[in-house]
């Protein structure tokens, strides 16, 4: 494997190891050399082409190196651990990589141990209840703006969100079926916008892709979300899945142990050169189906020896280019050929062909071009983790997974920004008062004793576009309150005290006070009328305008600016005059 997306154990340390890294970067420095000089050597290699080469997509050269996790843009990939030796400590210096390893635990030497650390993997990495309400909530508002757009629209949940087979970075599947003559696309992602869900940079509307789809990304809680148009398919993919789930209790573990393993390496889309995280349930499934033992997998200390065996299987011993993988009717192999002779839309077998079990004909695997990859990693995976086994070396599945930094301080912004918000502390109790004492030892009864006040609401998590590097939530503003009350009072949370919500329309800006044209001749609550003073009983009045404020007053009203309101220079009979007659009019 590339150093770059593997990394050095602890026994290669050594001599041997910085010889080899000078050879590796000196050849790499080499081999830029010399395309540079074949560059130069060519005058025509920048003439303007008459043609539009194959390889030359809508401006995107693809050929034949598919694999470029570089491609990704910086901090797309929490979890990412690419040239992990060379950002040990950026990546995982604050936490050493390996989370799930309890304190003081004796771990047992070879695969026992592995055993044991791929539960205990499973226990840790396994969504808190504060993250599943997070993303709930994030779910909540997405369908709550699209029903806006469409009521007649169904919006559904599928993917590893619906079947709990999700990380604690993975994004969030949702389906909107409907009737349009071309899917709103582009609409959906103005709405988005305007519902305060998602910045306009963090939306990618893929209408050229198989699947077009929505990508966005939850301004307030970091969360991806994928949203598609009428792929009813999904959602009995997933309910089949949990059908499996009950009927093999190992699948669990093993996938998201294997999710890990990909994601870390940028092997978990397709458009970064990997597999679909179905395509790799559909594989565990299939492995456990056709698994030439299966006494194994009811044996409760068996998940390393699986777990190796799935790295044998798909690394050394899967023929891709002649057998595909079939789920339905109990599982099976069966030759490339045969799946040919159902797809009627002129498609051949992609190289890692996976029988869809709901869609007779489709090819789950048709768009993993770079199955190639997967199958290295699956190959390096299995020699690191048979040698550590079979030596009885300790911590070997750190070996080859390891949880980032940027992974673990995202888990705990989440855990201290949510956690009291959907969970809120218990009131503290009554102070303790020595009358009570003085009350019990006389004859006379204590009088009843007067109701605590109610428990305040705890305040609203502050929810703030996050940095994947930082974390640290920024302070919340007025209108982040807001729509913090709007997603919360439509679900099952505590609603914002009305005062709470007064103070966050207001902010800190309190409104002038504006004046009709009476008032502004009197002191505030009172109004002359006819030169006596009474408390305000008038109807209330319009205030003024703009327009009315830069005009003069009207019939020659004395403007208080300049005769100085009441007391002014003018006296008399005709002050009274002038004033009844303005009273009258306004």
């Amino acid at each position: 494997m590339d150093p770059a997306v593997a990394w050095y154990q602890p026994e290669q340390e050594g001599p041997a190891k910085r010889l080899w890294l000078r050879i590796w970067d000196t050849q790499s420095e080499l081999d830029k050399m010399n395309l540079k000089n074949i560059e130069n050597a060519n005058p025509n290699v920048n003439k303007a082409q008459d043609f539009i080469p194959i390889n030359d997509v809508n401006g995107e050269n693809r050929n034949n190196n598919y694999f470029n996790p570089a491609r990704r843009k910086v901090n797309d990939n929490r979890a990412s651990t690419f040239n992990l030796n060379k950002n040990h400590d950026a990546l995982i210096g604050e936490y050493g990589g390996c989370p799930w390893r309890i304190p003081n635990y004796a771990y047992k030497p070879g695969v026992l141990g592995l055993h044991e650390e791929i539960d205990h993997f499973y226990m840790y990495m396994s969504p808190t209840e504060t993250e599943h309400l997070v993303r709930s909530t994030v779910v909540n508002r997405i369908r709550a703006a699209i029903l806006s757009l469409w009521p007649q629209a169904r919006v559904e949940v599928f993917g590893s969100f619906r079947t709990g087979l999700y990380l604690p970075t993975s994004d969030i599947d949702l389906v909107v079926i409907g009737q349009w003559e071309k899917l709103p696309l582009w609409t959906l992602e103005r709405e988005l916008v305007v519902q305060d869900i998602a910045e306009k940079e963090s939306i990618k509307v893929l209408e050229k892709a198989t699947v077009p789809i929505v990508k966005m990304t939850d301004k307030y809680s970091d969360v991806k979300v994928d949203i598609s148009f009428n792929m009813s398919s999904g959602v009995k993919s997933a309910e089949l899945i949990k059908h499996f789930k009950e009927k093999y209790p190992v699948l669990s573990r093993l996938v998201m142990v294997l999710k890990q393993f990909l994601l870390q390496r940028d092997l978990n889309e397709v458009f970064t050169g990997g597999i679909s995280s179905y395509s790799l349930i559909l594989m565990c499934i299939s492995f456990l189906q056709l698994h030439p033992r299966p006494e194994r997998l009811r044996q409760p200390n068996n998940l390393g020896v699986l777990l190796i065996e799935f790295f044998e299987l798909y690394g050394r011993k899967f023929n891709y280019v002649k057998t595909a993988i079939r789920v339905k009717n109990g599982g099976s192999y069966v030759s490339k050929d045969e799946i040919q002779k159902e797809m009627n839309d002129g498609h051949r077998p992609s190289l890692l062909c996976i029988e869809d079990p709901l869609t007779p004909g489709n090819d789950i695997g048709r768009s993993s071009y770079g199955a190639l990859q997967v199958k290295q990693a699956f190959d390096y995976g299995y020699i690191v983790l048979q040698q550590a086994a079979a030596a009885g070396a300790p911590g070997v599945l750190g070996r080859v997974l390891r949880v980032t930094d940027h992974v673990l301080q995202y888990r705990r912004w989440v855990r201290d920004t949510f956690h009291p918000y959907f969970f809120p502390p218990p009131a503290p109790p009554r102070p303790h008062d020595d009358s009570d004492q003085e009350w019990s030892s006389g004859s006379v009864s204590p009088p009843p004793a007067a109701p605590s006040p109610p428990a305040a609401a705890p305040s609203p998590p502050p929810l703030s576009a996050l940095q994947c590097s930082s974390p640290t939530p920024r302070r919340v503003s007025a209108h982040q309150s807001l729509i913090i009350h709007h997603i919360t009072s439509n679900s099952d949370f505590n609603n914002i005290p009305s005062e709470r919500i007064r103070v966050a329309r207001e902010g800190s800006r309190r409104p002038s006070p504006t004046y009709t044209y009476k008032q502004r001749w009197t002191s505030p609550g009172v109004i002359q009328r006819y030169g006596t003073a009474e408390p305000s009983k008038a109807r209330p009045q319009r205030p003024l305008s703009a327009k009315q404020r830069r005009q003069p007053s009207p019939h020659g009203a004395p403007s208080p600016a300049v005769h100085g309101g009441p007391g002014g220079p003018r006296r008399g009979a005709d002050r009274h005059k002038k004033r009844r007659h303005f009273t009258q009019r306004s």
